[in-house]
């Protein structure tokens, strides 16, 4: 019973952080108030015990795996050697760099290395959920967003792969170090939860589609169906020893690539999106309230120990050091967004310049702030084993960079960001306009051919019928057809029609619950025609 009540109580408290957001006169950034609201539930005594290994296992995949599935694999592609520069080579040099600098400057005594090397590695992976909250959608240029989107999907995996090499050396000091063999290990695990990711979805969607034949296509069969795909990879690749993380990525991508969604009925597909939309900001909620519940023990412990305890650090002084940290971090981003950006084309692998080299100093900044720290951070912090010497210390400086990254993001971002006109909208705008009026063309002339076969058929319905339908038909279609001569007009003329007909389905819907009221029709006639208007009412606002 008592799961059950905190269960509930952090849901209020996701749907609560939505509204408190929309109601507050300064605009507050989702995450922070999530943390916010975690910390005021913390205050009441109520306490969540954080179990790292169930909270990769119930919030990573369902959450990757939805990032995958809006991933564009063509755009994926295209930004390949800059995810990768920014996802892997990144990660191993903050790994490096940091891990050595934090052994250095923590007076913490008998502090291994390998301990230094695991907070780096956790602090190396970044969030893009939380830089959405941030900044908003369409805030960041599409194909400046496309590469801190996936490099946020590929970078968890190789800090977590990174924090696993150091905890194993943590249980066993004795271990060789053994460059070349990390390497290959890293490689192996990657592929292979890549691999395992595409294998088992593709095996998954096919048998999804025979299922979704004997079910007569029931969406809420394909919707949990669909939902327990990325455990089921998670946890088949994790078994194996390969990267669960990558898995549900690439499961994710691989779901978009199959089809299935695209393919499906209407109903299930309007169904689908509304619950992972739903899902997914539940689940992005329960990260960040999980941080802010957890935000005042850490530091309750922190500063037991290091001043009841007697610990050789000050607390004063770890907080300098998270802000020395997060400078570490930032600076080692922009510099090496700069050196790729300035790195000269090379045979075979730079055969065409990366796309830094359009940026600006300002953009470097942009994607230099946008590195901010989340999820992943929190809960590989917390894996690190108890035993470890300076743990308290550790976790500390985890969480402080975390929020650290979070406030400067919500401050640095909007000034850099101000002004800064998005042209991508409008090439967007351009692709949709000219698809619009492709369309159109294609269908007036299925609809004539039509027009025609049915004119001809003597025994047909009645020709002015048949010719009063065609031209409305027809007459609708023409209006795209000349958006590029008449973009004005023939966009005002598509939008009063959508108007008018958004009334007409709030009139019939009106209509619809007086009968009801009435009792002149059955409930389930009721819910019948209540789908069909909500689903025609979706399809006008959609096509917006």
């Amino acid at each position: 019973m008592e799961l059950f009540s905190t269960i509930l109580i952090l849901i209020l408290l996701v749907s609560l952080s939505g509204i408190v957001v929309k109601l507050l006169p300064v605009q507050v950034p989702l995450p922070l108030m999530q943390i916010a609201l975690g910390c005021i539930l913390a205050a009441f005594n109520f306490y969540v015990e954080f179990d790292h290994e169930l909270f990769l296992v119930l919030f990573i995949p369902p959450l990757l795996f939805a990032d995958g599935r809006k991933t564009i694999l063509k755009d994926f592609i295209h930004n390949v050697r800059e995810i990768v520069g920014l996802a892997l080579v990144l990660v191993v040099i903050t790994v490096i760099a940091l891990g050595y600098i934090l052994y250095w400057i923590l007076p913490v005594p008998n502090l291994a290395l390998a301990a230094a090397l695991a907070l780096a590695a956790v602090l190396s992976p970044t969030d893009a959920v939380a830089l959405g909250g941030i900044v908003g959608q369409g805030r960041i240029e599409k194909s400046k967003m496309e590469i801190i989107e996936g490099e946020a999907l590929m970078n968890d995996a190789s800090g977590l792969v990174c924090l696993n090499f150091a905890i194993l050396f943590l249980s066993d000091p004795t271990m060789e170090f053994n460059l070349f063999q990390i390497s290959a290990s890293f490689v192996f695990v990657a592929i292979g939860g890549l691999a395992t990711g595409i294998l088992v979805t593709w095996i998954y969607t096919i048998l999804l589609r025979k299922i979704n034949l004997l079910t007569k296509n029931d969406p809420a069969i394909q919707i949990v169906l669909l939902f327990l795909l990325p455990f089921a990879v998670y946890l088949i690749a994790e078994h194996i020893g390969f990267s669960g993380i990558l898995a549900a990525v690439s499961a994710g991508m691989t779901v978009r690539q199959s089809g299935i969604m695209r393919n499906a009925p209407l109903n299930i597909r309007l169904q689908s999106e509304s619950t992972w939309s739903m899902l997914t900001f539940v689940f992005n909620g329960f990260v960040f309230i999980l941080l802010g519940i957890q935000l005042p023990k850490i530091i309750s412990d922190t500063f037991i120990a290091t001043t009841v305890d007697g610990s050789a650090i000050e607390f004063w002084e770890l907080c300098f050091i998270v802000i020395f940290v997060y400078l570490v971090l930032m600076t080692t981003r922009f510099l090496w967004l700069l050196a790729m950006q300035k790195l000269p084309n090379l045979p075979i692998i730079l055969r065409k310049p990366l796309e830094f080299k359009n940026y600006t100093i300002r953009d470097l900044w942009v994607s230099t702030f946008a590195g901010v720290r989340g999820a992943i951070t929190l809960a590989g912090v917390l894996s690190i084993p108890a035993q470890v010497i300076g743990r308290y210390e550790l976790v500390f400086i985890a969480t402080g960079v975390i929020l650290l990254s979070l406030i400067v993001a919500v401050f640095v971002l909007p000034i850099l960001l101000h002004g800064k006109v998005i042209l991508n909208n409008s090439q967007v705008d351009n692709e949709a306009m000219y698809a619009k009026g492709f369309m159109a063309e294609e269908a007036i002339g299925s609809l004539e051919k039509m027009q025609n076969s049915i004119l001809a058929d003597t025994d047909g319905i009645d020709s002015e019928i048949v010719i009063e339908v065609g031209s409305r038909v027809i007459g609708s279609l023409r209006r795209r057809t000349g958006l590029k001569e008449l973009e004005q007009k023939s966009l005002e003329a598509e939008n009063l029609e959508r108007r008018m007909r958004l009334v007409a389905i709030g009139s019939e819907r009106a209509a619809l619950y007086q009968l009801k009221i009435r009792n002149e029709i059955s409930e389930e006639t009721f819910e019948r025609l209540s789908t069909g208007l909500d689903i025609y009412e979706a399809m006008l606002t959609d096509s917006n």
